[in-house]
C-alpha cells in the first residue's frame, strides 16, 4: 500500500475546498477500522465553517495551522454502552489512522493533532464542538490539498526489530 509510504503530515493547504464525496471516502475508511469487541465507538465532526476551525485551532498550543486549513474532521468517542471501554482510545487511533491513510491516497493533505488524553484540551474542543456528555473529543486532523511537497522520513530501524526462533 503505497498511501502507507507517502502519508506525511501537511500544515500548509491550497485554498481550495475538499470534494464531499472525497470526505465521504475519509470518513468510510475511518469506520472500516477494527475495534475492540466490535464497539466502534467512534462519532465523527466534518467542520468547514472557518470560524468553527479558527476557534479548533486554539484548543491546541500545537493547532495553530489548523486556522488556515478548509476543513477539519474531529473523532470523537462516546464512552456509554460500550463493551470495553478501556480501549475506546485504542479503537479511535485506529480509525483516525485509516482515515489519514485515505486521504495520503486520495491526494490530500492531513496533520493528526491529539487531543485525547489531555482533559484540557478535549474540555475545549468538547466546548467548541458543543458535544454532549459522554462523547469525548479525541483529536483534530487538518485536511486539503496540500501547498507543499517534501519525502516521507524513512522511520526503519533493523535495531528495534527482535527476532524469536
Amino acid at each position: 500500500m503505497d498511501a502507507i509510504f507517502k502519508r506525511i503530515s501537511v500544515r500548509k493547504y491550497e485554498n481550495r475546498q475538499v470534494e464531499p464525496e472525497k470526505v465521504e471516502r475519509l470518513l468510510r475508511a475511518a469506520m472500516a477500522a477494527p475495534s475492540a469487541r466490535n464497539q466502534q465507538p467512534w462519532e465523527f465532526y466534518v467542520v468547514t465553517s472557518k470560524e468553527k476551525i479558527r476557534e479548533l485551532s486554539q484548543c491546541s498550543p500545537y493547532a495553530v495551522f489548523l486556522k488556515d486549513a478548509p476543513l477539519a474532521i474531529v473523532p470523537c468517542y462516546r464512552k456509554e454502552g460500550l463493551t470495553a471501554p478501556s480501549y475506546a482510545e485504542i479503537d479511535m487511533s485506529i480509525a483516525t489512522e485509516n482515515l489519514l491513510l485515505e486521504a495520503a491516497d486520495l491526494g490530500l493533505g492531513t496533520c493528526w493533532m491529539g487531543i485525547a488524553p489531555v482533559r484540557e484540551r478535549m474540555d475545549a474542543v468538547n466546548q467548541v464542538l458543543g458535544n454532549p456528555e459522554g462523547l469525548e473529543a479525541f483529536a483534530i486532523v487538518s485536511c486539503g490539498y496540500p501547498a507543499e511537497e517534501r519525502p516521507q522520513q524513512d522511520r526503519y530501524e533493523e535495531g528495534r526489530i527482535h527476532l524469536i526462533q
